[in-house]
């Protein structure tokens, strides 16, 4: 188990690259996190939803992905409510304070586990990482995801800790001053993570760490630039907000208060052809070539926040001066006529007129439709197979006495999203990027102002980036003490 001083230490992208690092030396490896909190999430093949970051894991495992990886998913929708996603399924909306003091905790001890142990019968090592910091006292009794876990997994516990953000010394050894000694035991080795500078200046500081604490420091990572791995959360999206480049298609992704699997936009972001960045500034987006809405978890209340603050406006007057606007699932329902809610499935808002950009309607229900999906979009050929994924509530249909006029046809025949013309599309499509030949379609009618740039393989791409990870975290970390840890058991 990677577990952490706390968040954003690193922790996700360590056991991915450790997933990776064990298959390349031959084993078979599986990500497992009990339970994770956020809004980027994935459709497994069986239609169920996970964590984004246990699918990129299992991706760099090289293993299909599966809901016991994550069994327990917890989606906000504000700062105190989340919607509860428990092995794969939504069970209900619950409030902070109720989910972590309600009676029943321990029957969802009881699927966590259970979901570990099928999970260890196929896979072997699994690779596991805590949530947040190891050491929250005051919920230690409903800990689901940290140590618990790991005795129930008699896991090696790896605690990891961000040096960049400063008192490292302190966070690791009040991290494990705080454990039980029962829990103390199981954490075998300390790494050290973001490192920036001369390392022969901190080799001092690892004997120190070591004296303290009597535990092995396993590696020092040092901080990296130039490997791409999907993030799990959005907090460094609004740095990526930075004005037009010529000679590249500038697409804005609109920087939504409750912006969701924002990861649909990570191909464009390495596409040599695209300059992207995320915005909610009415001026930024009147120079782009391409607006994109995002997928949202509260889109009623995205969308009025969009019309209080003159974004819903800026975006229509880029439109009619000659910008595309695409929305995907959330971003669909917002470009469309108006949104219902007469259900209260989102809250208390029970209807808003949408962008009007789309001529379609969207009710909010309570059946969340999850699932993979095969499709050719509009003007693909038959030959055309894309692949993507569905995560979302609500049905969206064309206004009375309008047409159909589908985005895409999916496999079964089914049609989805709305297409008017190459400036003005939605769809339910989360990874629609992600397929090489729908990015083409969608740049073609800017290709005119690109300065040359080769076509881009963004499945290779991440081949490389999760290779270029395992190389840069096995270079740093000592691998015959790591397999030494795993396999020394009494």
């Amino acid at each position: 188990m990677f577990a952490g001083t706390g968040s954003d230490v690193g922790k996700s992208v360590i056991a991915t690259a450790f997933c990776r690092i064990f298959k390349q030396d031959g084993y078979s490896p599986s990500p497992f996190k009990a339970q994770n909190m956020a809004l980027n999430s994935y459709a497994t093949p069986e239609g169920l939803e996970i964590g984004r970051a246990q699918a990129v894991q299992a991706e760099a495992a090289g293993v299909p992905c599966h809901t016991d990886m994550n069994p327990l998913l917890l989606k906000p929708s504000s700062d105190c409510i989340s919607q509860v996603v428990l092995n794969g399924k939504p069970i209900g909306n619950r409030d902070a304070y109720d989910y972590f003091n309600r009676e029943g905790r321990e029957g969802l001890r009881g699927e966590v586990c259970a979901a570990y142990d099928r999970l260890a019968v196929c896979y072997n090592p699994i690779v596991m990482e805590g949530a947040g910091s190891i050491s929250e006292i005051n919920l230690r009794d409903c800990d689901l995801v940290n140590l618990p876990m790991a005795m129930h997994a008699n896991a090696d516990v790896i605690l990891v800790a961000d040096i960049d953000r400063g008192g490292v010394f302190a966070s690791v050894y009040g991290s494990i001053m705080l454990l039980s000694p029962e829990e103390r035991k199981l954490v075998k080795g300390i790494l050290i993570n973001k490192f920036r500078g001369d390392i022969r200046l901190f080799e001092p500081g690892i004997k120190m760490l070591e004296n303290l604490c009597g535990i092995p420091v396993v590696g020092v990572v040092p901080y990296y630039k130039d490997i791409y791995i999907e993030e799990e959360d959005s907090v460094a999206l609004s740095g990526k907000s930075i004005q037009a480049e010529r000679g590249k298609v500038n697409v804005a992704v609109v920087l939504l208060r409750h912006l969701s699997n924002f990861t649909d936009f990570d191909v464009l972001e390495r596409d040599p052809r695209v300059h992207l960045f995320y915005t909610n500034n009415t001026d930024e987006l009147a120079k782009a070539d391409i607006i994109l809405l995002p997928g949202s978890k509260s889109t009623l209340s995205d969308l009025y926040e969009l019309r209080r603050n003159g974004v819903a406006q800026a975006i229509l007057c880029a439109h009619c001066e000659g910008t595309a606007v695409m929305g995907i699932c959330g971003g669909y329902q917002l470009m469309g006529q108006e949104i219902c809610d007469p259900d209260h499935v989102e809250g208390e808002i029970e209807r808003l007129p949408g962008l009007g950009l789309l001529p379609v309607t969207t009710y909010m229900t309570g059946k969340k439709v999850s699932r993979q999906v095969k499709f050719c979009f509009v003007t693909g050929t038959v030959d055309t197979s894309c692949t993507g994924y569905e995560i979302h509530m609500g049905r969206t249909s064309p206004v009375e006495g309008v047409s159909a006029s589908p985005l895409n046809i999916l496999e079964d025949g089914s049609e989805d999203g709305y297409f008017v013309d190459h400036t003005c599309l939605g769809t339910y499509i989360h990874g629609i990027l992600d397929n090489p030949s729908f990015i083409d379609f969608l740049l073609e009618p800017f290709m005119d102002k690109l300065v040359e740039a080769p076509a881009f393989d963004y499945r290779e791409f991440k081949e490389e980036q999760y290779n270029k990870l395992a190389d840069h975290v096995r270079n740093h970390v000592n691998m015959e003490l790591i397999y030494k840890i795993l396999t020394d058991h009494d």
